[in-house]
């Protein structure tokens, strides 16, 4: 993870391609909807955007894509504002219960160079409601105030440890990519809440379960799940799912989970830079050098980026291996619901700061912009000590190599005070290698499920968490939760 102090370098770095190109995000969203009410809404001016959706809704012959369109555009509206739900009173008070003689001046002086994430909608300025604790992230001073410091929650992987030289070593000993397999049985929950939805209604849920990835996870087995009826999507289906409907009971939450085990591995490659020749791009290869809008779009000031990092550098890994330094410099913090923005790429350019599915967009983007493959991978991750998180990582094609791992949010690994000999070597562990401390459901973004989801997704992006619906239409965060337990499974 991006260290605070690393947000001056980044908005240094981004200096001379925002002075050259102004337009601060890509108009790219939904083809179906109107420009100028994606562009309202984009805007702040809600009450002008929803009389446009109203007006166009009474037309006369619309159409069901465009009907549906339209009506996400309110949608959309609803969850920035469930997003953008504090005013600076508000904001202020969160910030206060970790400094608590926060002075009106330093607020204003945090939120002039854009270290608060806010929107203006209707005239109005609300702040992100993340942003009382992602300004402890983005901010070295502000993280100096806190009155009573505490570190992270954080994975451990992000900082270099013994595993990860256990990794390598087993890797080179044994001559082989996939290593140190263990056994885990994991069980996820998804909870709507009492009377979310009416009583004797069908709910449908949808709950993410893992793929099969040949030396990554192997072996897949359901063990039990609540309600036993259920159906697993495909192995295939790039977003795989379990799903199960159940009636809705008076006064009482409504339960859905499943119970599986899967052997994961970590892997590593040796990757040797004087190797690395650019890919012939083959038919099963062109979809991951292209564009794909709405969240992969080759934007000039996407261009112009590339070309600041990259320079004249030629080898692939070499490319690569800058971009990735390039996005590892953009400090994590809490993201908005990815559903509300209309380019997690170019967003991810212009925010100054972005969590991991954001990060990893913008990575892909600037390797596909540079002829090198690159795809999405995202799950859970967990650790030993209880720790467990939704997160997103990828993929990139290196020949010969083939198809390797990349985790930019883990990103670079530096000893610190606890190096050993050979930790050089694993500075660059995540772009090329991986953990075994994480279970992958998806590998793409933004595709259907199986069944289908007849309403709105929460997410239309990514799926970890889960989906819910029922007649009535989705059921969005606000009305359920989400679990991730996990234990080892003895071999013997």
């Amino acid at each position: 993870m991006a260290n605070v102090a690393s947000t001056t370098r980044w908005r240094t770095r981004l200096l001379f391609a925002s002075a050259l190109l102004a337009a601060p995000f890509a108009a790219t969203w939904a083809t179906e909807t109107p420009s100028s009410i994606a562009a309202l809404v984009d805007a702040g001016q809600f009450q002008a955007a929803d009389a446009d959706i109203a007006q166009a809704l009474g037309q006369p012959g619309l159409d069901a894509a465009m009907r549906d369109a339209l009506l996400f555009q309110r949608e959309r509206m609803r969850r920035i504002r469930y997003d953008f739900s504090l005013d600076a009173d508000a904001l202020k008070a969160r910030i206060r219960k970790q400094v608590p003689d926060l002075r009106d001046d330093e607020f204003r002086d945090w939120d002039e160079h854009g270290l608060l994430e806010r929107m203006a909608i209707d005239g109005r300025v609300m702040y992100f409601k993340r942003d009382a604790s992602n300004i402890f992230r983005l901010s070295a001073e502000a993280a100096a105030r806190r009155a009573h410091p505490a570190p992270f929650d954080d994975d451990p992987m992000q900082v270099l440890n013994d595993y990860h030289r256990e990794v390598r070593s087993a890797s080179l000993q044994e001559n082989r990519s996939s290593v140190l397999p263990h056994r885990v049985r994991i069980t996820q929950t998804l909870t709507v809440d009492a009377d979310a939805v009416p009583a004797g209604k069908t709910v449908r849920a949808w709950i993410p379960y893992p793929k099969a990835l040949p030396g990554q996870q192997d072996d897949i087995r359901y063990v039990s799940s609540v309600p036993a009826k259920h159906v697993i999507a495909p192995d295939a289906a790039p977003m795989r799912t379990v799903y199960f409907e159940k009636a809705a009971q008076a006064g009482k939450p409504t339960t859905f989970s499943v119970t599986y085990e899967v052997t994961l591995s970590a892997q590593y490659h040796a990757i040797d830079p004087a190797k690395v020749v650019p890919a012939t791009i083959t038919p099963d290869l062109a979809p991951y050098v292209a564009e794909r809008p709405p969240h992969l779009v080759f934007t000039e000031q996407l261009r112009l980026f590339s070309r600041q990092v990259v320079g004249d550098e030629k080898n692939p890994y070499r490319i690569a291996q800058k971009l990735f330094a390039a996005v590892d410099e953009i400090p994590w913090a809490g993201a908005r619901e990815y559903s509300t923005i209309p380019n997690l790429s170019d967003y991810t350019l212009h925010a100054g700061h972005g969590d991991c599915g954001q990060q990893t967009m913008l990575l892909i983007a600037l390797l596909r912009l540079n002829g090198i493959p690159a795809r999405w991978q995202s799950g859970a991750i967990f650790a030993d000590h209880g720790y467990n998180d939704i997160h997103d990582w990828g993929q990139l094609y290196l020949a010969p190599y083939g198809w390797v791992p990349m985790d930019v949010t883990f990103g670079r690994l530096h000893p610190g005070t606890q190096a050993k000999p050979g930790d050089d070597a694993l500075e660059w562990f995540y772009l090329g290698g991986l953990d075994a401390w994480r279970v992958a459901f998806n590998s793409d973004f933004g595709q259907g499920f199986t069944p289908a989801k007849q309403s709105f997704r929460s997410d239309n992006v990514d799926s970890q968490r889960g989906e819910v619906e029922w007649s009535g239409g989705n059921l969005y965060y606000d009305q359920w939760n989400y679990g991730f337990d996990w234990s080892p499974v003895d071999p013997h």
